[in-house]
């Protein structure tokens, strides 16, 4: 119940609660070195106890309105999932983020995924600007910005400390403007502009 599909994969998104810590961490310890590249999730769900506090604590703040947190499950596996870490309606902000483990890696999960959970947010919640925050060096989820339609606004240096090391955190995000038009140029509403006579 309660499955938002992600295509005729098989894959399907639904929120991930307290009472799936077990499955949560069985998740995380199959990708447990490969998630914690550079994110610290895998660090702070070690146990079903802390597994279970996490998950409560996104559930507390959705019950409160300021974030989410979603898991991406592919043939009835717990594989990966989305969030938004921080959701200020009233300021129209959040940030958006992933993970997934290594056999779901190059499906376009995270993808398909985080632009339904985006779509909502901006449709649904009245968001403007939501935000993808980084490390430099992960190129993959840097490639998903890009692909929902994402600019780069800059980087804050040295910003993160993970595991020993200080990483440059870059900042991508999309404004509900250039989302709505994004999608009505994919469904043909839009048409791109003609270039003028100068090619330019």
């Amino acid at each position: 119940m309660f499955a938002t599909s992600l295509g005729d994969d098989g894959a399907v998104l639904r929120p991930l609660e307290p009472w799936r810590a077990g499955e949560f961490l069985a998740h995380m310890d199959r990708g447990r070195e490969f998630i914690g590249r550079f994110i610290a999730l895998p660090d702070v769900v070690v146990d079903e106890a802390s597994s279970r506090a996490f998950l409560q604590a996104y559930a507390d703040k959705a019950a409160a309105d300021t974030a989410r947190i979603y898991g991406i499950w592919k043939d009835g596996t717990l594989v990966g999932g989305v969030l938004f870490r921080t959701m200020d309606v009233k300021m129209g902000t959040a940030e958006a983020g992933c993970w997934l483990e290594p056999a779901a890696a190059g499906k376009g999960l995270v993808t398909r995924a985080a632009r339904l959970i985006i779509d909502w947010a901006v449709e649904e919640r009245g968001i403007h600007r939501v935000e993808w925050l980084v490390a430099a060096g992960n190129q993959a989820s840097i490639a998903v910005a890009r692909r929902l339609g994402m600019t780069r606004d800059g980087v804050l240096r040295e910003s993160y400390p993970h595991r020993g090391e200080r990483h440059d955190v870059e900042v991508w995000s999309v404004l509900a403007p250039d989302w709505r038009a994004s999608k009505a140029l994919a469904t043909g509403a839009l048409t791109p502009s003609a270039p003028d006579a100068s090619g330019t």
